[in-house]
């Protein structure tokens, strides 16, 4: 890291961390109410973990092993986009499930 950017980061305001004691002062000011607590969907929701097995299989049913655009699965089942990529991670778990450039994504 070149001097400049250190007097630049100095200006700035940045704070040294030395080591965990000092993460914790620095984070201790900021406002409990600004922290997000479990996952939302996009209208602030919170969003199930569990995913219906119609949904599961209205998503599957969309793919094959020609690459898809993720937005597109969600915008044919008609999903929530958490739903949606709640099943796709399911299946990337499984090792079912390929990740292409462009968000793009297929069956194995």
């Amino acid at each position: 890291m070149g001097s400049a950017t250190v007097y630049t980061l100095i200006r700035e305001g940045a704070t040294l961390i030395q080591n965990a004691d000092d993460v914790v002062e620095a984070v201790g000011s900021i406002d409990i109410r600004m922290v997000r607590q479990g996952s939302f969907d996009f209208a602030g929701e919170p969003v199930s973990s569990d995913v219906a097995a119609s949904e599961r299989s209205a998503v599957i049913a969309l793919l094959g092993h020609a690459p898809v655009p993720v937005d597109e699965l969600i915008r044919l089942s008609g999903l929530s986009p958490a739903v949606v990529q709640t099943v796709l991670l399911e299946l990337e778990l499984a090792e079912r499930l390929d990740r292409l450039a462009g968000g793009r994504v297929s069956l194995r």
